[in-house]
This record gives structure tokens, sequence and C-alpha cells, in this order.
């Protein structure tokens, strides 16, 4: 039995769908307003939420990421009303299971909640082994519904996203959860690739087909037979090699170089980029149906900076890998650390925060506690530059609301109040601790002394 929720401020329709519900079997509730539905939600798991767009007291699509933010988020079906093109292309952007236009015959709704119900209980028939997949953000959990989807299937599989985000991750992932799991995953470096090498690399060639053959080797599609094989940057492979890889992943056929019969490979495809794929078909630069053809199930993994949630769960997760590989006790976070990790915007993604967190934590040597003065000279300065930006900022705004344009100070004038500004703010918070005034400020030493007696201020 599930537990279904209505939110719509019509109560004809609240009606209509709470019979069928209990017809059905399962649990209805209902609220006519959005103050009320929410409150609802957070008091209690649900499977399902009937959504409606217009609402008293809001939109419900803006609701919609506190909903999927939920610890066990339902699935949502929103309601919207005729002539509403806008509504059911942001329910779907949203990430809505599906949306249905009022008013909704009783047999469309039924067969939408029943196969919204099947495919949720699928879900979770299907424990996904999520192995150094971290992360508990809204844009995360959305990932594992799509990879379980994924997992679930053997369809072609298109993995976005960009440079450091996770994509072979995400892709060994899938495999691992596959119905290929115990057979090869095999990895292609389009990038890497050369377009004189491509066809003997991917197809293999026979003895004496070309010079240096010396032997017969098996290609890398042979030997995903059976298993995975991931096209790793496939935006990068040259346009002449796409129209051959097309022929291969629709016939599972190819013939490797200087072989007189054709081999068979049943693989299954995904690929990854971090380029615009349908921006690089309208120039002409990746061919429009073989973009059709990997582009069965698409996955699009979300910037660091979009799940600023999960980066202190990230870094726990890789120190306490690094402990366990190095077999030392666990090692502790400065609070100064954290706020730091949580300042920088990660340019570089999940690879570049495990690659600072592994310079801090060899830094760190034998201390228990990782502090701010480990990390990398580069974040600390990139950080207090963002801080000085957004002081600045929040200046002029002040000035604006108050003064009149002709009383700006000089730019020379202004950065030195927001530079003494920042020296008296970094004092007040640890003034009497110089390394740790030059671990959060990234200056040197006798830079940091220079710059307190320009503006004749003391540690």
């Amino acid at each position: 039995m599930a537990r279904i929720l209505i939110i719509d401020d019509d109560r004809q329709v609240c009606e209509t769908l709470e019979s069928l519900v209990h017809r059905l079997g399962h649990e209805c509730h209902a609220a006519q307003t959005l103050k009320d539905g929410l409150a609802q939600l957070g008091n209690g798991e649900f499977d399902l939420v009937f959504l409606d767009v217009r609402l008293p007291d809001g939109n419900g699509l803006e609701a919609l990421g506190q909903i999927r933010s939920q610890a066990a988020p339902p699935d949502v079906i929103v309601l919207t009303g005729q002539g509403d093109p806008e509504g059911a292309e942001l329910a779907i952007q949203g990430g809505v299971w599906d949306y249905l236009v009022k008013p909704s015959p009783i047999r469309q709704i039924k067969e939408t909640l029943n196969r919204a119900l099947a495919q949720r209980q699928d879900r979770k028939d299907l424990a996904l082994d999520l192995t150094d997949v971290v992360g508990q953000s809204n844009a995360m959990r959305q990932c594992y519904e799509r990879l379980a989807q994924a997992s679930g299937s053997d369809s072609t599989v298109l993995v976005t996203g960009e440079t450091g985000t996770g994509k072979e991750l995400l892709a060994r992932t899938i495999h691992r959860n596959s119905g290929r799991a115990d057979r090869a995953f095999v990895v292609v470096d389009c990038a890497a690739l050369t377009e004189s090498l491509l066809e003997s690399i991917l197809f293999g060639h026979t003895k004496g087909a070309f010079t240096g053959a010396a032997r017969d080797r098996v290609g890398l599609v042979k030997l995903a037979d059976g298993g995975t094989l991931f096209l790793d940057e496939i935006g990068e492979l040259p346009l002449s090699a796409q129209k051959t890889f097309l022929r291969v992943l629709q016939e599972h056929r190819f013939r490797p170089v200087g072989g007189n019969q054709e081999l068979q490979s049943d693989f299954r495809l995904i690929s990854a980029t971090n380029r615009d794929l349908s921006a690089m078909v309208a120039a002409g630069e990746f061919r429009q149906d073989l973009f059709y053809r990997i582009n069965t199930i698409h996955l699009t993994l979300p910037p660091l900076r979009e799940r600023e949630e999960d980066i202190l769960i990230l870094a726990r997760h890789h120190i306490d890998k690094l402990c366990r590989q190095r077999n030392i006790p666990v090692k502790e976070m400065d609070p100064e650390f954290m706020a730091m990790l949580r300042l920088y915007d990660w340019p570089g993604n999940v690879r570049e925060l495990f690659n600072t967190i592994e310079q801090a934590f060899v830094l760190s040597g034998a201390e228990k506690t990782v502090y701010v003065q480990h990390l990398p000279q580069a974040v600390r300065i990139r950080v207090a530059k963002s801080m000085l930006e957004r002081s600045r900022e929040d200046a002029v705004v002040e000035a604006g609301d108050g003064r009149d344009e002709e009383n700006l100070p000089s730019l020379k004038d202004f950065k030195t109040a927001m530079e003494r500004e920042y020296l008296q703010r970094l004092l007040r918070a640890h003034g009497r601790d110089i390394p740790k005034m030059l671990g959060v400020s990234g200056l040197s030493r006798s830079h940091l002394y220079a710059m307190l007696k320009k503006h004749d201020l003391e540690a």
C-alpha cells in the first residue's frame, strides 16, 4: 500500500483523486494549500504527490526543490491547467515523474498513478551498490534515480558534466549494478586516440596488416563482448571515425584491420563528455545520427558548486579513505578548514577537491587534525580574494543606498579602505595567532607585516 498526497485547492479534484486512490487500495491525504502540503510532507514519508501548479499561497513548481529535498523524496505528478505549456515544460525540467492536464480522464490518471508506483517499487527492489559515489544533495538524489533506471536497462547511456565531476565513476557504477557486472568494463579514451590508430585500437588487427603489426591484436570492442564499452570524451572522436562507429553500434559487428571476416561483440555502450554535443551537432562537428544513438538515457552530473552540501561529506569521505590506506587513526577537520572548503568555488569539481584534500592530508603529517594552513596557497588566496570582492560589492551597495554618486571615493581610496577592513576583521578573528592569519589570508609573513604597518595596525 502506497501513501499518496494530493495538493490542490480544487475540492472537486481532491475528492475525485481521493476516491480513485482509495479504490486502488492506497492511503490518501489531501491539502488545499502549499503550506499545508509541505507541512504534511515534513511529518511523514509519501510515495507519490499530485501537485497543482496554481495554489492560493504559491506556485507548486517553485516548491519542487523543497519536495525533492526530503530524506525519502516522493515522486511527483504535476497537475497543470489547459493552455499552460510553460507549466508542463517547467515540470519536466524540475524532475517530476509526469504531468497531467486538468481535467484528465480517470482512466489516464489511474494508468499514470500505477506506472509511477510500479517504477518506484522497481527502484526500491534494485539495491544499488554506490561504492565511492558520495552525495546527499537534491541534485545527486536525482542522479541516483536516473542511475537506477540506467542500471536496470541495457540501453545506451550518455553521461555529461564538467571536467572532474566523476563521469567515469558513474559509468562504472552503472556497469556494476547492471546485468553485465561480471563481465569486462572496457575504457576507451577518445581524446587519446590518433586517427591513424583508431580503428586498430577499437577493432583490432591481423598480423602483417600494417608496418609494425607483428601479431594479431584483439580490439577494445571485442574485449567488451558481454560487458560494457565506455567511450570517455566521445566529443573528441574524429568525424571520420564517427561514421564507422555508428555502424558498429547499430550492427554490433566489425572487421579487424587487415581481416577478411566480420566479428561480433555484444557490448553495452556508455559514453561521457564535458562538451555540448547538441551544439556540436548544430555546428557540424558531431554526427546527429550518432548523437541520437548514444543518447537513449541521459545523466547529467552537477558541478560541485551546485551541490555545496556535499563538499564536507566528500572531504570527510576522502580523508577517511586516506587514513585507511595508510593505516593511521582518523584525522579530524578543523572548523576553519571546513569553512574554507565551503567558501572555495571548486572549478575543478570533485577531482580538484580530492587532490586538495590529499595535499592537505600529506602536509598535516603526524598531526591529528587537518588545519586551514595545510591547504594549498592557491586555494587560500582565491578564497581571500573572493571575500574581498564580496566586501567591496557590499560596500558599494551600502554607499549607493545612502550617498550620491558624486561622493564616491577614488578607486585607490576605496581599495585602501577595503584592504584595511579585511585586515581588521582578520585581526579580530585571529590576532593572537600569526600562523593562522597567514593561513587564512594566503599572505607571506613579510607581506602581512608590511600591510599591517601600512595601515598602522598591530597583531
